[in-house]
């Protein structure tokens, strides 16, 4: 593909992805070309709290990025490094490994995208434009996460330290060794420690847990998503996680795929440089899944949009364009024949594939009618989206079945196994779809719907409704509930997409500790005669997680009740301390409800990395980006709530998991727990405690945007006082989250975002409050 994403674009100029997601548009991806390359510059934020953006460049790239990469970007040696980071009180460096330098490269890119140029960013990962490119487009949308956006940041080059600068750094260092003396000297976990720890043979005995729901599938904790197959050098499913994936209640996973990657793309051969190797490392993965008895099913969004450049050879595919892209229409003979042809390839090579799932609205621009202006081909627009959409998932079960038959007939005569199945997800169809849709699907198909979708909700008087990724908002919703009646009443199985785990209400955690919510839930689920759940999308996929447990207790026993169910889980864990735990979880759960949701809000808002958001003295005029980077856009965080009202929601979800966690602290002091169960206890407290910091940072924060222009315009007295006290607290909430990260590995992670924050972010925090407090409100600290 030789389209190329434009980075001088206006975030003036163009509305964006996750603008129209804060509107309640399903629409999370659009493409590039639709990026205005004559906009306005961009300049990149301000970071005042450091000197020059050099040393900003040192502190957010220490012991993530090996220093001989550092030294080739700037232009300085190893001792100029070394010789900075010491003057501003950064710990010794350490190797990074090559390990953690695969599994934190999203981490990288978004700490220095407001500091390094695209040709100087692409140097510091050690990767050609082409890989960036298909990075920023194919790795869970992140160039969406970025805002779509580059700033025009100025080639940045190495700055000698004079005395001025000395002087500066000097008070860096006294800053944050004053702020984190205490913690920073006690030994802590190091990032991706959790990898090792799950990856580990489990020291004791462990079997599946078995559940009604079958399938039960969830993505892979720390699986990498763009393009995991590319090659062996990080292992996405060791054997100690999947022996803990089975003991968790899990019997399926996903991965992410694009077809032209794992299979010869026809009309240019160089889109699947690489094809053979990464169906050989997908058949290696299948196999070593099912040896744990998890099963292998497959993102399946396609077939992808091609540059226009394309279609002067081969004009008559050409479907909806979109600015320089158009579908492959599947209207087309030809393109037909590509996608059975495809999909066949991968089943007859890697027959004991569990299944594919299949999104065939929004996500990705692929057919005609994927993000609804299918009425601008002259083939598919006639036929309407019921029946290209049917006849697409037709499509990938024809490929299926010749794909089985072909393994049987050339490889394995004596092949017995079932083969694949397909769940068509409902995702993204609009409302109406369905009863066109499903009634023409195979037989053998099953319907998947976002349980929660359109759920009515109240929060803090606001009326809304539930789109997705929600633990707040108990399901089933009325469009699956819908959906799934007319899949039943047509022979199809009836699946759910939930988040057992956690959701982008909080994405930043490896779960949520509302075990009421979960539960009910799964109880709902299960009586309402639900055959599979997808457990979750790339987060919420930890495999120690209670959640998890939880759901597939509640499967296995028809009768069991949500009390009962959390009681069994926590009994397993807690011992002595169970009765104590299901308080607490209660006391969570009721907190959860309460969480503002629209999905505005969990797209924009900075929930995930809360005090490690920094705070600027003026608008930064930079828009919130999904799950990306919050910036201080309050009217994007808040979506469809009144500022005070998103507010005073975030502080009580947050007092409503302080107080819980506090009786839970006084009664379980002192108690008589094995050193397995007591560390099970601080965990789940440490996570719980991490929920409630990161929301109270959130309403923190938009407290500070509110009141900051009364002091910048009129230095109104009152203000400074109420900053001061919000500065304070911040620095306060980012000293504590810092101590928790250092304790848990886990906490500040997701698959597809790599780590929100790391420890050095919550210690830029403080220098930024820090600075806030004395050069800009003038306080004496």
């Amino acid at each position: 593909m030789d389209s190329k994403l434009p980075f001088n674009r206006s975030r003036r100029a163009f509305l964006g992805a996750s603008a129209l997601l804060a509107s309640g548009a399903i629409l999370p991806a659009l493409p590039f070309s639709l990026i205005d390359p004559m906009a306005d510059a961009n300049p990149p934020v301000a970071f005042p709290h450091f000197p020059h953006p050099i040393y900003a460049f040192v502190w957010r790239n220490w012991n993530l990025v090996p220093l001989e990469r550092m030294k080739a970007v700037v232009g300085c040696s190893e001792a100029d490094l070394q010789s900075c980071a010491e003057a501003m009180g950064l710990p010794r460096y350490k190797p990074v490994s090559q390990e953690q330098w695969n599994r934190s490269y999203i981490t990288v890119i978004r700490r220095n995208w407001h500091l390094l140029p695209k040709e100087q960013l692409t140097e510091l990962l050690g990767w050609t434009t082409e890989h960036l490119e298909f990075t920023l487009q194919e790795d869970d949308f992140l160039y969406i996460k970025l805002g779509s956006v580059k700033p025009d940041c100025p080639p940045l080059r190495w700055k000698g330290m004079d005395a001025e600068v000395a002087k500066k750094l000097e008070k860096i260092r006294s800053i944050s060794g004053e702020a984190f003396a205490v913690a920073d000297s006690s030994p802590g976990e190091p990032l991706f420690d959790f990898v090792r720890q799950l990856s580990a043979k489990p020291a004791g005995q462990t079997r599946p847990l078995t559940s009604g729901f079958s399938p039960r599938y969830g993505y892979g904790y720390f699986t990498l998503f763009g393009d995991p197959l590319a090659d062996g050098a990080v292992d996405p499913f060791p054997e100690g996680y999947l022996q803990r994936m089975g003991a968790a209640g899990l019997d399926g996973t996903w991965l992410h795929i694009v077809l032209s990657k794992v299979t010869p793309f026809p009309w240019d051969p160089s889109l699947s440089k690489g094809w053979e190797q990464r169906l050989e490392n997908l058949a290696r993965l299948v196999e070593k899944c099912r040896k744990h008895g998890i099963g292998m099913y497959l993102y399946l969004n396609e077939p992808r949009y091609q540059p226009l450049s394309f279609y002067k050879t081969y004009p008559s595919f050409k479907g909806v364009t979109r600015g320089d892209s158009a579908a492959l229409c599947t209207s087309v003979p030809e393109v037909q024949t590509y996608i059975v042809d495809s999909i066949a390839r991968v089943v007859e090579r890697v027959p004991d594939v569990a299944g594919f799932f299949s999104i065939t609205a929004s996500e990705n621009p692929t057919h005609c009618w994927s993000h609804f202006q299918g009425m601008d081909c002259p083939r598919c627009g006639p036929r309407g989206p019921e029946a290209v959409i049917a006849e697409l998932n037709t499509l990938y079960a024809t490929g299926i079945q010749r794909g089985l038959e072909a393994h049987r007939k050339n490889i394995s005569p004596g092949f017995e196994g079932s083969g694949p199945r397909l769940i068509a997800w409902d995702w993204g169809w609009r409302d109406g779809w369905a009863a066109g849709i499903v009634p023409q699907l195979p037989k053998q198909t099953a319907l998947m719907s976002v349980s929660e979708w359109d759920l009515p909700i109240e929060r803090g008087g606001v009326q809304a409704s539930v789109g997705e990724y929600s633990i707040s908002a108990v399901g089933p919703g009325p469009r699956a509930k819908r959906h799934w009646e007319i899949a039943q009443q047509h022979g199809l199985e009836a699946f759910a997409k939930i988040q057992a785990g956690t959701t982008w209400e909080c994405g930043g955690l490896p779960y949520v500790p509302a075990l009421e919510n979960v539960a009910q839930h799964a109880v709902n689920l299960r009586d309402a005669g639900i055959k599979g759940l997808m457990t979750g999308w790339t987060l919420g996929g930890y495999p120690g997680s209670p959640n998890l447990e939880v759901v597939s207790v509640v499967g296995s026993d028809p009768g069991i009740s949500v009390r009962e169910a959390m009681q069994q889980v926590a009994k397993r864990r807690f011992g002595p301390a169970a009765d104590a735990m299901v308080k607490a979880w209660y006391g969570f759960s009721a907190a959860f409800r309460e969480f503002p949701y629209h999905i505005g809000v969990v797209y924009n808002a900075p929930v995930h990395s809360g005090p490690a958001n920094l705070l600027w003295a003026r608008p930064t005029g930079y828009s919130a980006t999904m799950v990306g980077l919050g910036y201080d856009d309050l009217d994007k965080w808040r979506g469809i709530y009144p500022p005070d009202v998103f507010i005073q929601q975030l502080y009580k979800v947050a007092e409503g998991f302080e107080e819980p966690l506090r009786e839970l602290t006084s009664k379980t002091e002192g108690m008589a727990l094995d050193e397995w169960t007591a560390e099970e206890l601080n965990a789940e407290m440490r996570i719980a405690e991490a929920v409630s910091i990161l929301y109270r940072s959130v309403a923190n924060q938009g407290r500070f945007i509110q009141k900051r222009g009364d002091w910048e315009t009129d230095r109104d007295p009152q203000a400074k006082l109420f900053l001061k006290e919000v500065l304070e607290d911040e620095i306060r909430l980012a000293k504590r989250l810092f101590t928790l990260q250092r304790q848990d590995s886990r906490i500040g992670f997701e698959a597809t975002n790599h780590y929100f924050y790391v420890p050095t972010d919550l210690q830029e925090k403080v220098l930024n409050c820090r600075w806030l407090l004395e050069e800009w409100l003038g306080v004496t600290v």
